[in-house]
């Protein structure tokens, strides 16, 4: 069987390192039929935009997508080329795993968690008004005649829209989510003592739809708490449930947890399309210079072919990364070595092959 699949390779760092990874899904023999198309600042010399109406076609047509990281240049009137890919295909669960690899050094040992995030609410809505502007002024005083809010006419805003109906679909996914992959808890992160009416709404979803899934524990730990016990004892965690902003901030934290974003895989997903991509940025600080580590998007990779259902090639690629990181022969430079994106992926891929062979 073939898997349609579309490939966008990104900007700065990735192009290498969807090479890179393309390497190992190919070696794990999966019939994978590869669609590349363009996002991002490459996409706007090439085709005129940042996110071409051709790209978001063919990720509808083929239904699954894997990306490199993404550049939104400054000033072009898009906030974020990711959150307009993420919302324009309703793609409103993030997942990252976050877990020790062999032979990476970390303060902490033995973290296997996964930090399910809500994608497309909150105050990544991007329901923004810029300070001194004729909506914002007008905003301000609609605020003051509501309730009295005094908003500085110098404040820019941002307003978190968090809804029961988006507040739902992402509970319920995180409790499914821990059914199917054997997980054992879920904790809700949020901050409903301040934020009664957004955070409340989420914590209180959590709370009612909980109740349908009686086989799988729960907490709920106030945001602050939970990020101060997450960097003391992060062993004590399974699946962290989060609104969007903390989602995105714990996540980062998460990954400083098991050696740095270069390790930390991540998958959106919607309940009709896909899309798999490293949580790192483009880093076009080291672009073009063959040294940036393709591991974040090889797991995403892994991640993808298990959504397709090929659970054996999946295993076969993390197998891969455990051991080629465990030998710590080839290693990159952010971990200390001197191994090229190249010669990462050329080691992973090996590894796929001679684990296939025995």
């Amino acid at each position: 069987m073939t898997h349609e699949v579309v490939l966008i390779p990104g900007d700065g760092i990735g192009p290498e390192v969807s090479a890179a990874t393309r390497l190992v899904l190919d070696a794990t023999g999966v019939d994978l039929g590869w669609e590349q198309r363009p996002a991002g600042a490459s996409a706007l010399e090439t085709d005129g935009a940042l996110l071409p109406e051709g790209t978001l076609e063919a990720v509808r047509r083929c239904r699954t997508a894997i990306k490199g990281p993404i550049t939104t240049p400054v000033g072009d009137g898009f906030r974020s080329v990711n959150v307009a890919l993420r919302q324009g295909l309703d793609l409103f669960a993030a997942v990252r795993p976050a877990r020790s690899l062999p032979g990476v050094p970390t303060r902490h040992h033995g973290v296997n968690l996964v930090v399910i995030r809500e994608n497309t609410e909150d105050l990544y809505r991007g329901i923004e008004f810029a300070r001194g502007t004729p909506d914002a002024t007008t905003l301000r005083r609609k605020l003051h005649d509501l309730g009295g809010f005094e908003i500085p006419g110098d404040a820019g805003i941002t307003l978190k829209p968090i809804s029961v109906s988006g507040a739902r679909r992402i509970v319920r996914f995180a409790f499914e989510y821990v059914r199917a992959n054997r997980r054992r808890k879920v904790t809700v992160g949020h901050k409903a003592n301040v934020m009664r009416y957004s955070d409340g709404i989420f914590l209180e979803t959590a709370r009612t739809d909980a109740g349908d899934y009686p086989d799988v524990a729960w907490e709920d730990v106030h945001i602050d708490t939970l990020s101060a016990r997450l960097v003391r004892s992060p062993q004590d965690f399974d699946v962290l449930l989060l609104p969007n902003l903390y989602g995105d901030i714990l996540s980062d934290l998460c990954a400083g947890l098991v050696g740095g974003l270069g390790l930390i895989p991540g998958a959106n997903i919607g309940w009709e399309y896909a899309v798999f991509e490293p949580v790192h940025g483009s880093a076009p600080d080291i672009a073009g210079q063959g040294i940036a580590n393709p591991i974040a998007m090889v797991l995403s990779g892994s991640m993808m072919l298990r959504h397709l259902g090929e659970l054996r090639a999946a295993d076969a690629v993390e197998r891969a990364v455990d051991r080629v990181l465990g030998r710590a022969e080839i290693r990159t430079p952010d971990l200390g070595g001197q191994a090229s994106t190249l010669e990462m992926g050329e080691a992973l891929a090996n590894e796929v092959l001679r684990g296939d062979a025995g």
